[in-house]
């Protein structure tokens, strides 16, 4: 019960720190990767910030035997930049590029963002779906 509840206030105030940040406005978000036009910087301080944070975060996690209310860190194994990880990236780059949103910006968007944002979760939703289904295609293929 408490990591839930913990969860829910993390993933409250992460959506609280999108809408303030205005991440959740798309046209902010294009703004700010229009490096050659019309460049709006605002969003680098927001993201400087996360760094600083998730940087004490880490160094105060690490300090720690163990996680508060788990048994053990849950760290990825798996080291290796493949070809499934760079296509995966450049897709949600050029996604978060076309549109000015990503996954967690959408779903906090929808609070105020309305009819854009559901479009957005519905397409990422198809595409999720889309790669689970070739994804298993050519597992049992190989």
């Amino acid at each position: 019960m408490a990591r839930n509840l913990i969860a829910l206030v993390a993933g409250l105030v992460f959506g609280l720190g999108l809408v303030i940040s205005q991440m959740i406005n798309p046209e902010k978000v294009i703004a700010f990767l229009d490096l050659f036009g019309n460049w709006d910087p605002s969003l680098a301080f927001v993201m400087g910030a996360a760094l600083i944070v998730t940087a004490i975060g880490y160094r105060l996690v690490w300090t720690r035997a163990r996680p508060v209310l788990a048994d053990r860190f849950q760290v990825p194994g798996n080291k290796k930049v493949d070809a499934r990880l760079a296509v995966g990236a450049v897709l949600f780059g050029l996604g978060w590029g076309l549109v000015g949103l990503c996954p967690g910006p959408a779903i906090a968007a929808l609070t105020v963002g309305g009819m854009p944002a559901l479009l957005f979760l519905a397409a990422m939703a198809i595409g999720m779906l889309a790669f689970e289904l070739f994804d298993r295609r050519f597992a049992r293929a190989a």
